[in-house]
């Protein structure tokens, strides 16, 4: 985006904002195709990476996944029209029927009660995200044909297969995003699954937020232990990643507080050692711990647990049971190969 914008700008193109949907308008307008499905065709070619787009105009709706189908875009059906939305809980609110995903490369266009599906893309191998299913959707989803709360549930169980804690007491979750796998690894592992914080549910994400003082005052505000739970316990805390590592120092520092006697971390996903080019907001390489500390043991020092382990690939990749996934964030191999690299991660 930031290099077709750039591109765009020399051409005399004049933007009134920082978004990239703006740049795909603005290659719409310039393209030399006469009917507006061809303008949109011709626009979306150009841009490479990761896009799920809807566009309006007169009475037709127009949704695009990219070829890759790096994100997620569904379709469903209410009464007699047709509807579109990037998740499908979004149907459920409006008793919608989730008929399929939009496949990628797809183009839909529906126009009253009819729908007209074209591939207008060149087929390429798919890379759908992997974080989605860890982080990103809603566990009441289907993305990329699967149920997400399934998916992080078997994340759960794969990891308690692989990294058991002899003796603990409890499996707690850091909610909300570590709900799910927190209840496969209780099952897997026999041991009481226990809410060990309440989380105060009128704050946004932390990880995002943009200095280390705003996220870990966050996190104070967003997640509280219960020491009536804790105190004493020998406890496996189970969370979906480690980012920057700032907050679940400070969660971490919470549970201790609150009397846990020993506290095991483990994260249903691998380490994140690259940020993400297709439109997530992770940091730059610098910043994710697990590239700050050379080993799993370093990183565990430093949030402040007793023993830390991470799902590795294979065992995430086999607890979703398919292939044509990006892993970038864990392997920095890239799918579709960033060109700004060099603003992201150095």
């Amino acid at each position: 985006a930031s290099a077709l914008r750039r591109d765009l700008e020399k051409k005399g193109s004049i933007f009134h904002s920082t978004m990239d949907s703006e740049v795909i308008m603005h290659l719409i307008v310039r393209s030399g195709k006469d009917r507006v499905e061809e303008r949109i065709v011709d626009a979306l070619s150009l841009c490479k990476g990761a896009f799920s787009v809807i566009f309006l105009y007169g009475d037709k709706v127009v949704g695009v996944r990219d070829p890759r189908g790096i994100r997620p875009l569904c379709l469903g059906r209410v009464g007699g029209s047709y509807v579109l939305a990037s998740e499908s809980c979004s149907l459920d609110i409006i008793d919608a029927e989730y008929i399929r995903d939009v496949e990628p490369g797809e183009m839909v266009v529906l126009e009253g009660s009819s729908i007209r599906c074209i591939k207008p893309f060149q087929k390429v191998p798919a890379a759908r995200c992997i974080f989605e299913f860890i982080y990103f959707s809603r566990p009441d989803s289907l993305i990329f044909g699967d149920s997400v709360y399934k998916v992080r549930k078997a994340f759960g169980r794969q990891l308690a297969r692989q990294y058991p804690v002899p003796g603990a007491d409890m499996v707690i979750s850091i909610p909300d995003s570590g709900n799910y796998a927190a209840l496969g690894y209780a099952e897997e592992s026999g041991l009481p699954f226990e809410h060990g914080m309440v989380r105060n549910h009128y704050v946004g994400r932390t990880f995002i937020q943009p200095t280390p003082e705003m996220r870990r005052h966050g996190v104070k505000i967003k997640l509280n232990p219960i020491r009536s739970v804790l105190k004493g316990k020998k406890v496996v805390v189970v969370e979906d990643s480690i980012v920057r590592g700032t907050t679940t120092r400070c969660r971490v520092k919470e549970i201790r507080r609150a009397g846990a006697s020993e506290i095991h971390m483990r994260i249903s996903c691998p380490p994140i050692k690259f940020p993400c080019f297709y439109g997530i907001d992770f940091p730059s390489r610098e910043e994710l711990i697990a590239n700050e500390f050379e080993t799993i043991g370093e990183v565990a020092s430093s949030i402040g647990v007793d023993s830390l382990e991470y799902l590795n690939m294979e065992g995430m990749l086999s607890a979703v049971g398919a292939d044509g996934f990006c892993t970038a964030c864990f392997s920095g191999e890239y799918p579709v190969e960033p060109a700004d690299r060099g603003g992201k991660d150095g």
